[in-house]
């Protein structure tokens, strides 16, 4: 079948020229009428492998860049594409395409328009894939496994969208960097407040870089021990054809991998959150080895911890933490903070053209707008996520921000669940947080212990506990405490149970 007509009749709904297809709804009406356009049946495709690529084409290409299409189109291109399929080697058909493109105006479109062509391969291989199980002929089994990155399936999605507004964090990934050049391998932790950044830094590092990677989850309970070996263990024998590790650890498989790691190379494993890892006590956490082969780094993420909950000795290995906290890094992380809402000010589509207005009818510099909200984040980007969009949605009316948004309730919600808020209170910690509320600046622990009449090895117990939500500081040579951010001090100020007409808290 002759390609040229239907890439043709795709390019008159390609973007951005036409903006035909603004919804899925519409997209799909599009699709349908394009494929019996082509005297296609929209139910049940063809069988054999030119028929289903240009119905796959179809499927793929409604409100595609032109550059794509015409990609799609070369002859080139479509048989490098059967052959990966044939082979399972979806990475191999990645890289024909850059060889292919390599010097070309294509290539240069390509980058202009900020195209990711890895994720544009990958979703034109599933769609393929799924017209081809359509098509149920057998000619196209057995089906590959069409994932074109080392990182697994599983966290694409997140690192997509962790990294789809990211700027910044250079100083984070310079000193990585150097502690890799003066180590011949170790761990390197950043560590950090919710909300500062810490697994949009590892997504980062994950994107630009294809290295093996794991993000604990606790929501999904994708946050224990077993799993993250397994994960680990198939990512690393798919990266370096390591046979007859079912059963190895994690300490077996690095050996074998530092056999296998070009001179002038290194592997990196990035793991986020281990604030969030579930496993019994003993040991490192996920079973992280206790010696390093040379050329095999970590880049660790996690919330504020106590000595105690560090669970990662080593004794023999390099070990650096980067605190994002500490005074060193507070003005590198407001000039990034800076960035991010310029990002939102100046480029993000969905949101810029409503806060440009948002500014303009209070009649607001926008130097003046970027410094005062970026006063109010606190340096915390996970604020922002959810206050940025809330005023381009008009939900404020001045730059006092008060009004919290749905998200970042949420969001708290979940703080305030993992502090067992939720079930029945003990009163010493209705009393603590009660405490840090009201006062709502630095307090220290004795001070507390003396307001609630509670001993003071308890209150520090709970203090501890609640390590990852407070921001503890030494003022004239005493530990104080307060709560980590002024809109997480908001959510809680609205909590029924810290309410100051309760009698258990008028006392």
């Amino acid at each position: 079948m002759n390609i040229d007509p239907v890439v043709n009749a795709l390019k008159s709904i390609a973007k951005p020229e036409a903006s035909l297809v603004i919804n899925q709804a519409q997209r799909n009406e599009t699709v349908v009428r394009t494929l019996k356009q082509f005297n296609f049946d929209p139910v049940q495709p063809p069988k054999d492998v030119d028929g289903v690529y240009v119905y796959s084409l179809i499927e793929y290409g409604v409100d595609k860049q032109e550059v794509l299409l015409n990609l799609f189109r070369e002859r080139e291109i479509k048989n490098a594409f059967w052959s990966a399929y044939t082979s399972n080697n979806p990475l191999g058909f990645y890289k024909k395409v850059e060889k292919f493109l390599q010097g070309t105006d294509s290539e240069y479109d390509i980058r202009l328009m900020k195209i990711e062509l890895r994720s544009q391969l990958e979703e034109f291989g599933e769609i393929f894939i799924q017209v081809a199980k359509r098509s149920k002929s057998i000619e196209f089994e057995p089906f590959p496994e069409w994932n074109l990155d080392e990182y697994p399936t599983e966290f694409k999605s997140l690192i997509r969208e962790k990294i789809r507004s990211f700027c910044g964090r250079q100083f984070v990934f310079d000193a990585f960097k150097q502690f890799c050049n003066k180590n011949r391998s170790g761990y390197f932790t950043v560590a950090g407040d919710a909300g500062m950044g810490k697994s949009t830094i590892a997504a980062k590092y994950v994107w630009d870089n294809k290295s093996p990677c794991y993000f604990n989850i606790r929501q999904t309970s994708s946050n224990r021990a077993e799993l993250f070996l397994e994960s680990i263990r198939k990512q690393l024998s798919k990266r370096y054809q390591l046979q007859n590790v079912e059963k190895a650890n994690l300490a077996d498989l690095l050996e074998q991998v530092s056999k296998r790691i070009p001179v002038s190379e290194s592997l990196v494993i990035v793991v986020d959150a281990l604030d969030e890892v579930e496993q019994e006590a003993g040991g490192n956490l996920l079973d992280l080895p206790t010696a390093l082969p040379e050329r095999v780094y970590f880049l660790l993420t996690r919330r504020p911890y106590t000595i105690d909950k560090k669970r990662l000795s080593a004794p023999d290995v390099p070990m650096e933490e980067l605190d994002l906290r500490a005074n060193d890094y507070v003005n590198l992380s407001r000039e990034d903070i800076k960035k991010y809402i310029g990002l939102f000010l100046n480029v993000d589509e969905d949101h810029k053209k409503a806060l440009r207005q948002w500014i303009k009818d209070r009649n607001i510099d926008d130097n003046d707008f970027v410094e005062q909200v970026a006063t109010k984040s606190e340096n915390n980007f996970m604020y922002l996520r959810y206050v940025l969009p809330g005023i381009a949605k008009g939900d404020y009316q001045d730059l006092n921000l008060t009004q919290l948004p749905d998200g970042l309730q949420d969001y708290y919600q979940v703080h305030w669940v993992r502090m067992r808020m939720d079930v029945k209170p003990q009163e010493v910690k209705v009393f603590i947080l009660f405490i840090l509320v009201e006062i709502g600046t630095p307090i220290t622990w004795k001070m507390i212990a003396d307001i609630a009449k509670q001993e003071e090895y308890d209150v520090q117990l709970v203090l501890d506990e609640w390590v990852e939500y407070l921001k503890e500081q030494t003022i004239d040579g005493d530990n104080c405490y307060s709560i980590y951010h002024a809109s997480f001090l908001d959510f809680l100020k609205s909590k029924p149970v810290l309410n100051t007409k309760r009698k258990l808290l008028k006392k």
